[in-house]
């Protein structure tokens, strides 16, 4: 089954992390079987990277975001964001796993 990555760089402005947080959404916002990960530059505090991973067949994936609450929930962020940068939905296609220590493709 084909593993896919949401992922969006952003810099956010100077302050505006705990709101953009706020923004960004809950665990409840991600769908099921999705596992979401926040990570901060350790050089630069405003830099944030967010993505998920999430396994299936990508209409089925489509069929679960609702476009309206997920225009909504861009609209809310906006204000605390200085810059996009990488943001897209990319195919996983290769794991190396640290748990495991087994490689798939």
């Amino acid at each position: 089954m084909p593993t896919y990555c949401a992922l969006t760089v952003r810099k956010l402005k100077p302050g505006t992390y705990e709101d953009w947080r706020q923004a960004w959404g809950s665990e409840e916002d991600i769908p099921a079987g999705a596992e979401a990960y926040i990570v901060r530059n350790l050089k630069d505090p405003n830099e944030i990277v967010a993505f998920g991973l999430v396994e299936g067949d990508m209409d089925k994936i489509k069929e679960m975001i609702n476009e309206d609450e997920e225009q909504a929930r861009q609209e809310a962020m906006a204000p605390y964001i200085e810059s996009i940068g990488a943001d897209g939905i990319y195919e996983v296609i290769e794991h190396i796993g640290a748990r495991t220590g087994a490689t798939t493709s």
